[in-house]
């Protein structure tokens, strides 16, 4: 009987046979940027992919238009490891948070692993989730039962640092639209109600209200619509906020605190309000699962790459990632790819994504991927291990579990 440690060789030799397609395909992807739901040609160049190297899948993976799935299967029934790739990139500055490079690490892993499910029991599932720059891919697939009959979940990050894991801050994403009255600015203000003074003073409440939230929680927004010349009193006036904390249940609060600030300038300014919550933008704060996330660190250390302990105050952004990780066993680990410090959604860090010292090293993420798939395929300690952990944080309100 074949080893899983030879098997992990041979899945290792897969990715190094496909080296050159992977990289081609995450600049390709780099080269041709798509944001959030829009990811048409990216979606299909990497099911392309998928099909040429045996997998089945669906494409619009539930009726959601970019997201996929490719399916392998074993040589026995067993459990389902999914394998998640994002390929969303940011309005103006394209893969500045190197989600080409985590199109790259899936498909990679994916195939190493496909490459010796034939001797392994279970099943195997390469899902794309597209829109996670705020759309929630991740979100959408889950209310529609995208990982339904899935027991673990993986993916990996780019960062500046190489960590096992980190949690993520809960996020919603809110529009604000004031109405007003337009009236010439000049000659009969008095007539006139003004919707930008209602957006504004939104962000005077806000920056208010700071002092008083925790230091994790994070308000920010833009003004997307002021009017259209300064003579004219504005009569709609809108902005966009990410309300961010670092668990679902404080961020519901600074939720609603930051409603009630535009509630409040609303009534200040005269003006009609109107406020949107997107749905799909509902993220769930990361809770990676530590047997897990201590396999993929042991592999990469076995490959020879060093893994950075995680810090207590990590900056963290928010993931759709999340929302997986509340309903199962899950892991979203980073892998270094610009130099410490490299801030995240910039320019310096979408020139990082292209380079080849970013491939090389997300390449061995790759590998370490694989590898936890193929043990959480065939080392059924593991796979306890890991239910076990995340069913006593589920007792303990820290994750949701399946409804």
């Amino acid at each position: 009987m074949t080893d899983s440690k030879t098997l992990g060789e041979r899945a290792v030799k897969a990715i190094d046979a496909k080296r050159a397609d992977l990289i081609k395909l995450s600049l390709s992807l780099h080269g041709e940027p798509e944001i959030g739901y829009q990811e048409h040609k990216s979606a299909a160049k990497l099911t392309d992919f998928l099909e040429a190297n045996g997998f089945a899948v669906q494409r619009k993976y539930k009726d959601v238009e970019t997201a996929y799935r490719g399916d392998a299967s074993g040589k026995a029934n067993g459990p389902t490891v999914a394998i998640l790739t994002e390929y969303d990139a940011l309005p103006d500055i394209g893969h500045a948070c190197g989600h080409n490079l985590i199109a790259m690490m899936g498909t990679g892993a994916a195939i190493g692993v496909r490459a010796v499910l034939d001797e392994l029991p279970g099943r195997l599932a390469a899902i794309g989730t597209p829109a996670e720059e705020g759309g929630g891919g991740k979100v959408a697939l889950v209310r529609a039962g995208g990982f339904a009959d899935v027991d673990v979940a993986m993916m990996c990050h780019p960062s500046s640092r190489t960590l096992a894991g980190r949690t993520s801050l809960a996020s919603n994403r809110v529009d604000i639209e004031f109405y007003g009255k337009a009236a010439h600015a000049a000659a009969q203000p008095d007539k006139g109600i003004n919707a930008l003074d209602g957006v504004i003073q939104t962000f005077n409440n806000v920056n208010a209200m700071r002092q008083q939230l925790r230091p994790e929680a994070r308000i920010h927004g833009i003004i997307t619509s002021g009017g259209s010349a300064a003579n004219i009193i504005p009569e709609y006036a809108m902005a966009k906020f990410s309300v961010r904390a670092l668990d679902r249940r404080y961020q519901q609060e600074v939720l609603k605190r930051f409603i009630a600030c535009a509630e409040g300038a609303a009534a200040a300014t005269g003006t009609k309000l109107k406020v949107t919550v997107h749905e799909n933008s509902g993220y769930e704060n990361m809770v990676p699962s530590q047997p897990l996330a201590d396999r993929w660190a042991a592999h990469m250390r076995a490959l020879g790459q060093a893994v950075q302990p995680t810090q207590d105050d990590e900056r963290m952004g928010s993931t759709d990632m999340g929302n997986v990780s509340q309903i199962l066993p899950a892991i979203h680990p980073y892998i270094g790819i610009a130099a410490d410090g490299t801030p995240g959604h910039s320019t310096a860090f979408r020139d990082a994504a292209a380079t080849p010292e970013a491939h090389e090293n997300a390449l061995f993420a790759a590998k370490a991927l694989a590898l936890v798939a193929i043990d959480a395929l065939t080392d059924s300690a593991l796979l306890k291990r890991a239910r076990a952990d995340f069913e006593d944080r589920r007792t303990q309100g820290v994750v949701k579990g399946k409804a």
